[in-house]
């Protein structure tokens, strides 16, 4: 756990749709929390050792409570079921301060967001600081049914109304637009923001590729699974012990089996927990952490997905 870990209580748990809770958070030591701005997540450390990424939905103008909405997924790795299961009304969490990889674009342009099921936390975010700002913008939020639909009532009952379409896949009454109308009836300079499934946003940026579109910005609510790659070796500075890499393991895999344990959480690039010092070599960055600055610096990586594009790299371990 990092030295900036804040010490939260869960003031609200309640159901927000089917199979999704929506959990708000306050400091234990009753001070605001961080500002932070639409787009944003924090780390959750959960009761069972898991450490998971959460977007912040509530207005950004709000500090006084973080909100968050999670899923509770079928193929869960623990802990989407942990959250709903062990956190409670009550309980004291530790989570990290607000990062944010998925900022909005500055500038008077329309904005298009595009939510595909619950993905649509870090756009309701978004929603609300445009909607402050009197931007011109509209929330298509596409979901399954109603019922698994999260803040359906609530954007119902507040100024979002009219500001939001909903599209349900058991809805035969109405013809749901693709996402290239949607685009094509946008202003041609208009940025859309997309968030959701795999599958969901490959479907937005294929549509975007096929019409040109020119500025798309998207966050994937699941990591995409790890790729298999080439070999490399590894060499650890301390020692000069040499690793082999296969291409079919990761870094923190291969490491491990010779007794050499990075500390990881998510496994999937996002949290940074296991990020690593690079003293020589060229990373493979398959991260959704690192910002394209840190990236482009080559001075470091998270191990658990990421991999080398040289045949060696030196790691400060």
């Amino acid at each position: 756990m990092t030295s900036k870990t804040i010490s939260v209580r869960v003031v609200e748990k309640r159901r927000a749709a089917l199979d999704i809770c929506l959990f708000e958070f306050e400091r234990m030591d009753g001070k605001v929390l961080p500002s932070f701005s639409a787009g944003s997540h924090i780390d959750v450390y959960l009761p069972n050792g898991l450490v998971r990424q959460y977007s912040l939905c509530n207005d950004p103008a709000r500090t006084d409570r973080y909100q968050i909405c999670v899923l509770l997924d079928p193929n869960t790795r623990g802990g989407s079921k942990a959250m709903h299961e062990l956190v409670d009304f009550g309980d004291e969490l530790q989570i990290g301060e607000p990062r944010n990889l998925f900022h909005l674009a500055s500038g008077n342009h329309e904005v298009v967001l595009l939510a595909g099921g619950i993905g649509v936390t870090p756009l309701m975010a978004m929603a609300w600081q445009l909607l402050a700002q009197d931007a011109k913008f509209h929330l298509h939020y596409f979901a399954r049914s109603a019922e698994r639909t999260a803040f359906h009532d609530l954007i119902l009952r507040s100024p979002l109304r009219e500001k939001v379409s909903f599209w349900f896949d058991n809805d035969t009454t109405t013809e749901k637009p693709s996402v290239a109308d949607i685009l094509r009836r946008a202003a041609e300079d208009s940025h859309a923001y997309a968030c959701g499934p795999l599958g969901f946003l490959k479907y937005v940026r294929d549509t975007c590729e096929q019409i040109q579109w020119a500025h798309l910005h998207y966050e994937a609510f699941t990591a995409a699974p790890a790729e298999d790659g080439d070999a490399f070796a590894v060499r650890i500075k301390s020692t000069g012990e040499m690793v082999e890499i296969p291409g079919n393991q990761t870094v923190v895999e291969a490491l491990a089996r010779k007794g050499i344990e990075i500390p990881v959480s998510c496994e999937q690039g996002i949290c940074g927990t296991c990020l690593t010092k690079i003293c020589d070599g060229i990373p493979d960055h398959r991260d959704q952490y690192l910002s394209d600055d840190e990236r482009a610096r080559g001075d470091q990586f998270t191990p658990c997905c990421s991999r080398s594009k040289s045949s060696i790299l030196v790691l400060d371990l």
